[in-house]
C-alpha cells in the first residue's frame, strides 16, 4: 500500500457506522519498522485527528484520549513493537478501539486469517521469502489449517512446498519420501531446503517417528526405519536380526499406521516401488522365510509377503505336511491382504486342493457302495464335487501359465500340480469308476441303461409335454452336472427364484447326435447307417440333425421353437422378442464348452466358467425380455477330462476287427451284432434295434484312436460322462403371491455380518475380535464385502480398516466365522469416551451395525511442537 491508499483505507473505516454504546472511532496503527514515520507528521484525514507514539509519550496520549478530548476520531501512529503487553498502557484503549497494519506481514496475516500476534508476526518474518509470492500465500490459505499454530503455520508452509493436499504429518511426510530417497535429487526435500525448513522438517520427524541420527539423518534411513519399526509391531524379534537399530521402540503404533494409510490411501500406486525397495535392501523375504505362516498371519506390509507364503504353502503340501483346514485356513487370511490381487491364482488353486485333499480325507476308505442307484444319488449329492473342485483348481492354474512367477513358485506350483491329478485320477477317477462300473455291469448289458435312474429320454414327456405353464429349455452341450451345480447355486443367489437340481442318465453313447435326439419329443428313437457310412439318430423316423429339431418341436406342439444362443446373442431386443412370441415350447442350444474341445481341450475348464456367466446372461433375458418364468437347463452329456497326458495303462486297444466296427470313439465302440470284445464293458445298445452292440471301456481308460483329443472325452459311461443335470428355475417376481408370502427368502438381500465377540472393552493398541456370517449365501442372500474398523464419537477412524469377505455357502454357522485383527492408530484415548466398532458393507457405505467400545490403553499421544 502507498500513503494514498493508506489515507484512504483510514477515512473509509473513519466514517463507519458506530458501534452500539462507542461515541467515536479510535483505531491504532501498528507499523513496526516505522515504515510511514516521515508521512505520518503529514498525514490528514477527513474526520480525525492523528497521535504519534515516540516510546516516551504514552501517559500523555492515555491522558488525551482518556480526559482531554472525548469527542474526536484519533489515529494513534505506533511505528515500534512492545517487548511485553505489561509495557503498553494503552491496551485496555486498544481493545476496546481497533487497530490497523498497513506493512506487507500484516497484510498477509490479514489475507491468510492469522491473528495479529507478535508470534505469528515474527514467524512470517523469517519465512518471509515463503509468503512473498501469491500465488504460494494462496495454497497455504487453501490447505484447511485449522485454528492457527505456529507449528501449524509451519505444516502448511511444508504441505504445501511438498504438494501435499493437508497439514497432515504424515501426508506431508509421505509426499516427501514418494519423492524419492537421494535427498540431492528429491525435489520435495530441496524446496524444503531451498526455504530453510528442513531443520523443522527433521524436528517433526523426530517427534513423530522417533528417527534420530543426529547429524547423519537420511531419508533413505528414514523409509527403512519406518518400515522396520511398523513391521515389528506384528512380526516377532527373530524377522530384525542385526537390523535392530532400525527399530523405534515405542513407535510401533505410529509406523505401523503410517505404512498402512500410505498403503490404502491416494498414495498407493506409489507405495509398491518404495515397498519393493525397502525389501530388497534389507533382503525381507529372506527374513520372512524363517517364520511361520502362523506368525506371518495377515502381514501384508511388504510385496514379498505373499511370495514367502505360497512357497511356505506349496512346500508343506508338497511334502505332505499340512492338513486341508490348514490351506484353506491360509488362503482365507489371505485374501484381504493388500497383495492378494497379484497373487490370487496361486491361493485360489491351494484352496481347490486344501478341498481336494478334505474330500480325500472323507473317503479314505474308498468306495464301496452296492447297487447302481446308490452310487448315483451319492454322485449327485456329494462326490461331483470333487470335480468341481478339479476344475477349479485347473482354472487357477491355468491363470499361472505363462506369467513371470519366481522360479521356486513356478516350479511348487507345477508340482502341485501334478499330486492333484494324482489325487484326482487315481484316488478319485479309478476308485469311484471301478465302484461305479461294478454296479451297472449288469444294467448295461441286460437293458443297455440302468434301473430306477431317470432317463434322458423321457425328458419331453416328463419335464415339457403337457406343461400348464409357458416353458423355456436351455440346452448347453457338454454341461456335466458338476457345472450345473455352481450354476445353480449363484443363480439361487443372484436372482429371486426357486431352483431345483435333478439329474437323468444320458443316453448310450454319451455323445451330442444322441443327447440331443433324447431330448426332443418322440416316441420312438432309433439309428441308421448314412449315405456315409456313419450312424444317424432317428425320432419316429425323422432325422434329429441341427436342421430338422425346429420341426419335431413343433410336430409335438405347433407353438415351439428352436433358437441358437449364439444367434439371439447378436439380435436386437426386438428381434428376439419376435423370436419368441406366441410360442409355449422355447428350446435354445447353447455351445461353448464342446466348442472349446474342438480348438483347444486345454481350454475345456475356461470355457466352463464362461458357460456359467453366459448362461447367467441367458436366463436374465429370458426372465426381463420374454417375460418368462420357467426354465430348464439341461445338457446332451457330460465329459471326462484329465490336464496330464494319459500314461499307456490307460490307453486300450478295442479288439475288435475293422471290419466289425460300425464306430469308433475313445470312450465307446458300436458293431454289428456279432462282435464280441471281453475286454470292454458290454451295452445292450438300442435294443429295439437289435442290428448293432455297443461297448465302452472301463473306468477311465481311453481306447486307442488316431488324432488328438485325448484328454476332454465322451461318450463313454463314467459318471461324469452320464450324469446329465436337469436344473429347473422358476423366476419368483417381486410382485408375486410367493414373493409376497416369502419375502425373506426372495429379497436377496446381502448376507449379515455381526460381532461375535462378547467383550466390549479393548486394552491393547492391537487385538482380535471375532465375527460370523449370519446367514448362508444362497435361498435370497447374496454374498457381500464388509469394512470394518473403529472410530472415535464424532465418526473419525481411530483404526486400520479391515475387510470380511463373506461369501460363505455352508449351513454350519460355526463355519461362518471370521477373525479380524485390529490396529488402533497413535492417539489419547480415554476411557471415559465413547468409541465404536463399525461394520459398513463396502458395496453401498451402509454402516450396517455401530457396537460401543471402551478404550483403555496406556498409549499416549505426544503434543507436536516444531517451535518450542
Amino acid at each position: 500500500m502507498d500513503i494514498a491508499e493508506i489515507v484512504q483505507e483510514l477515512n473509509r473505516r473513519f466514517a463507519l457506522p458506530l458501534k452500539e454504546y462507542y461515541e467515536r472511532h479510535i483505531i491504532f496503527w501498528h507499523d513496526p519498522e516505522g515504515e510511514f514515520a516521515e508521512e505520518i507528521d503529514t498525514l490528514s484525514l477527513d474526520n480525525a485527528k492523528v497521535l504519534k507514539l515516540t516510546g516516551k509519550n504514552q501517559f500523555l496520549t492515555k491522558k488525551i484520549l482518556s480526559h482531554d478530548d472525548l469527542e474526536s476520531n484519533y489515529l494513534v501512529y505506533v511505528p515500534f513493537d512492545y517487548e511485553s503487553l505489561e509495557d503498553n498502557w494503552l491496551l485496555d484503549i486498544e481493545i476496546a478501539s481497533g487497530s490497523f497494519r498497513a506493512d506487507l506481514i500484516s497484510m498477509w496475516m490479514d489475507e491468510a486469517k492469522i491473528p495479529d500476534e507478535l508470534s505469528y508476526r515474527k514467524l512470517l518474518k523469517q519465512y518471509r521469502k515463503f509468503f512473498n509470492a501469491r500465488e504460494r500465500r494462496q495454497q497455504f490459505i487453501n490447505i484447511s489449517v485449522g485454528e492457527y499454530t505456529q507449528s501449524k503455520i509451519m505444516l502448511g508452509m511444508m504441505a504445501v512446498l511438498v504438494k501435499s493436499k493437508s497439514i497432515d504429518v504424515g501426508d506431508i511426510l509421505r509426499a516427501v519420501l514418494t519423492a524419492g530417497t537421494v535427498m540431492e535429487e528429491n525435489e520435495a526435500y530441496q524446496k524444503l531446503e531451498s526455504f530453510n525448513l528442513t531443520g523443522v522438517f527433521w524436528s517433526m520427524v523426530r517427534q513423530i517417528t522417533g528417527y534420530d541420527e543426529k547429524d547423519g539423518s537420511n531419508l533413505s534411513r528414514l523409509l527403512l526405519y519406518l518400515f522396520v519399526t511398523a513391521a515389528s509391531r506384528v512380526l516377532p524379534n527373530r524377522a530384525f536380526k542385526e537390523i535392530e537399530t532400525l527399530k523405534g521402540d515405542g513407535f510401533e503404533t505410529y509406523a505401523f499406521d503410517f505404512i498402512s494409510e500410505w498403503m490404502h490411501g491416494v498414495r498407493r500406486r506409489e507405495f509398491q516401488p518404495v515397498a519393493q525397495r525397502v525389501e530388497k535392501a534389507l533382503n525381507f523375504a529372506h527374513r520372512l522365510k524363517g517364520l511361520s505362516l502362523d506368525e506371518l498371519g495377515s502381514f501384508d506390509l511388504l510385496p514379498c509377503v505373499d511370495g514367502v507364503v505360497l512357497e511356505r504353502l506349496l512346500q508343506d503340501c508338497l511334502d505332505n505336511l499340512v492338513h486341508p483346514e490348514t490351506i484353506r485356513k491360509v488362503c482365507e487370511r489371505r485374501r484381504s491382504a493388500f497383495w492378494y490381487d497379484e497373487w490370487e491364482s496361486l491361493y485360489e488353486g491351494l484352496w481347490q486342493y486344501g478341498n481336494m485333499l478334505a474330500f480325500a480325507e472323507e473317503h479314505r476308505t474308498g468306495f464301496h457302495l452296492t447297487n447302481p442307484r446308490e452310487v448315483w444319488e451319492a454322485y449327485t449329492g456329494n462326490y461331483y464335487r470333487m470335480d468341481s473342485y478339479y476344475r477349479k483348481f485347473h482354472a487357477a492354474f491355468a491363470k499361472t501359465l505363462g506369467r513371470n512367477l519366481p522360479e521356486v513358485l513356478d516350479d511348487a506350483y507345477k508340482q502341485l500340480s501334478e499330486m492333484v491329478e494324482n489325487h484326482y485320477t487315481n484316488d478319485y477317477l479309478a476308485q469311484l469308476g471301478e465302484n461305479w462300473t461294478k454296479n451297472i455291469a449288469h444294467d448295461l448289458s441286460e437293458f443297455g441303461k440302468i434301473q430306477e435312474i431317470p432317463q434322458q429320454t423321457d425328458f419331453y414327456k416328463t419335464k415339457v409335454a403337457g406343461a400348464k405353464y409357458r416353458i423355456f429349455v436351455v440346452i448347453s452341450d457338454a454341461m456335466r452336472y458338476e457345472v450345473a451345480a455352481t450354476l445353480a447355486d449363484e443363480l439361487a443367489r443372484e436372482i429371486p427364484s426357486e431352483v431345483n437340481l435333478g439329474s437323468c442318465q444320458s443316453m448310450f453313447p454319451s455323445i451330442t447326435k444322441f443327447g440331443m435326439a433324447a431330448l426332443l419329443p418322440h416316441e420312438n428313437l432309433s439309428v441308421k447307417l448314412d449315405g456315409s457310412g456313419n450312424l444317424a439318430v432317428l425320432a419316429d423316423g425323422q432325422s434329429t440333425d441341427a436342421g430338422n429339431r425346429d420341426a419335431i418341436l413343433k410336430g409335438a406342439n405347433p407353438k415351439s421353437v428352436a433358437l441358437k444362443a449364439s444367434e439371439l446373442n447378436l439380435m436386437k431386443r426386438s428381434e428376439r422378442t419376435a423370436k419368441v412370441k406366441g410360442m409355449e415350447v422355447v428350446y435354445i442350444y447353447h455351445d461353448t464348452i464342446d466348442a472349446a474341445s474342438h480348438t483347444d481341450d486345454k481350454k475345456v475348464f475356461t470355457a466352463c466358467h464362461e458357460t456359467i456367466d453366459e448362461l447367467k446372461n441367458l436366463v436374465r433375458i429370458i426372465i426381463n425380455e420374454f417375460g418368462g418364468t420357467n426354465i430348464i437347463l439341461t445338457s446332451d452329456h457330460g465329459f471326462l477330462y484329465t490336464g496330464r497326458p494319459l500314461a499307456e495303462d490307460s490307453k486300450a486297444g478295442s479288439g475288435l476287427a475293422k471290419e466289425d466296427i460300425v464306430e469308433l470313439s475313445r470312450r465307446y465302440v458300436i458293431t454289428d451284432k456279432e462282435a464280441e470284445a471281453d475286454h470292454l464293458l458290454a451295452v445292450n445298445f438300442m435294443p429295439e434295434n437289435g442290428d448293432f452292440k455297443g461297448f465302452a471301456p472301463k473306468e477311465q481308460i481311453r481306447l486307442k484312436v488316431k488324432g488328438s483329443g485325448m484328454n476332454f472325452v465322451h461318450g463313454g459311461v463314467s459318471l461324469q460322462e452320464m450324469v446329465v443335470p436337469v436344473l429347473e428355475f422358476k423366476h419368483v417376481r417381486s410382485d408375486s403371491a410367493a414373493f409376497r408370502k416369502n419375502r425373506k427368502q426372495y429379497a436377496m438381500k446381502p448376507v449379515q455380518v455381526r460381532l461375535l465377540s462378547s467383550g466390549h472393552k479393548v486394552s491393547n493398541m492391537d487385538f482380535g475380535l471375532n465375527f460370523y456370517q449370519v446367514e448362508a449365501a444362497g435361498s435370497g442372500f447374496v454374498p457381500a464385502n464388509y469394512d470394518v474398523y473403529f472410530t472415535d464419537a464424532y465418526d473419525n477412524a481411530i483404526s486400520d480398516v479391515q475387510r470380511i469377505i463373506a461369501d460363505k455357502v455352508s449351513p454350519e454357522s460355526t463355519d461362518r466365522s471370521f477373525r479380524c485383527n485390529f490396529n488402533l492408530k497413535a492417539g489419547d484415548y480415554s476411557r471415559s469416551a465413547q468409541y465404536f466398532l463399525v461394520i459398513q458393507n463396502a458395496d453401498t457405505s451402509e454402516v450396517v451395525q455401530k457396537v460401543e467400545f471402551q478404550i483403555d490403553t496406556a498409549f499416549q499421544k505426544e503434543e507436536f511442537n516444531f517451535m518450542e
